[in-house]
């Protein structure tokens, strides 16, 4: 029986209507809709709830309610949609836009962005345009046959640094599956608010806020593995610059587990913001967090690369005065 590692997305090969795949063992116990997002990542849960309703996937041979629970073993086929009309599918009426793309790296097969502060990633409420995928979708015409345009991680909207994009549906395959194995690398520089007394790996699992759902919070049960390790670069008087490297890959992950050991990012509106007794930190309008640096290996070759992103001005500037 197939892993869950080794049922990962393939965006190359859409299953044909009587392709199946067995649910992996380790998703016995979860819901149907839970399971089918782990073997088809590249789709989101509400399209695959979706394609459930309209019978275009079957669970040994019948239609299935979302909620059910998967044991394991289970025989899934997917209804094919061809890989141009699947990509359209999956980015609605995002538009192309021509908006400035700071290019760190291009080749057939990936583009690697420095995206600035201030920048939404995907399309959302109130986020219809001037995000990176409509960016994506006027550089690169050809996304629009990608799933999500290539995208296959994500920055917060004032987080700035590094990301990589697929081109073509194979380089979104490989990628999505180095990504599940942890081998891409991803450095960042985080401002955390007060002194830091050491090197350390904050290991506690994450999921939605119970109270507030925009956030993510530190949990007990239930949540997800999330795994982050710093270590101290620079210490200042009311604050610490740390590199932060991330072993899993969860939502405001860096920001959640600093502020859980009682260090919030400095400009964090979310997560902890609070007067530091220094002007400069209190002013600086955004979480101070940048994704500097990105390894992979490449999806053509297997050649192991990796680039390098400055401070964005702001984010030097203020590390400037500190010094000062």
């Amino acid at each position: 029986m197939k892993t869950s590692q080794e049922n990962a997305a393939d965006y190359s090969r859409r299953p044909a209507p009587d392709r199946a795949l067995a649910v992996p063992v380790d998703c016995a116990g979860m819901r149907l809709d839970a399971a089918l997002a782990r073997m088809f990542p590249e789709h989101s849960r509400s399209r695959l709830q979706g394609w459930l309703k309209d019978g275009r996937i079957r669970v040994d041979g019948s239609a299935a309610e979302p909620r059910r629970k998967v044991f394991g073993g289970e025989r899934v086929e997917l209804e094919a949609l061809p890989a141009a009309a699947a990509g359209a599918e999956a980015l609605g009426e995002t538009i192309a836009e021509a908006i400035p793309l700071p290019i760190v790296f291009e080749d057939a097969h990936i583009l690697v962005i420095d995206k600035p502060a201030g920048l939404v990633v995907h399309p959302g409420n109130g986020n219809r345009s001037g995000t990176l995928m409509n960016a994506l979708l006027h550089h690169a015409p050809q996304l629009a046959a990608v799933p999500r345009a290539g995208i296959v991680h994500r920055l917060d909207k004032d987080t700035s640094g590094l990301l990589v994009v697929a081109k073509t549906l194979e380089a979104q395959t490989d990628l999505v599956r180095q990504l599940q194995a942890r081998s891409v690398s991803r450095r960042y520089l985080a401002l955390a608010l007060g002194r830091v007394a050491h090197d350390g790996t904050i290991d506690a699992p994450l999921a939605r806020h119970a109270a507030q759902r925009t956030k993510m919070a530190v949990v007990r049960a239930g949540g997800r593995e999330a795994r982050t390790h710093f270590a101290v670069r620079e210490r200042f008087a009311a604050c610490t610059l740390l590199e932060c490297r991330l072993e899993t890959g969860r939502t405001h992950q860096i920001r959640v587990h600093l502020t859980s050991i009682g260090h919030p990012l400095v400009g964090d509106p979310t997560y902890g913001r609070r007067r530091s007794g220094d002007a400069r930190l209190d002013a600086f309008p955004r979480q101070a967090l940048h994704a500097w640096r990105l390894g992979l290996r490449h999806p053509a070759d297997g050649a192991e690369m990796a680039w390098e992103a400055p401070l964005p001005d702001d984010f030097a500037r203020l590390l400037e005065s500190l010094r000062g």
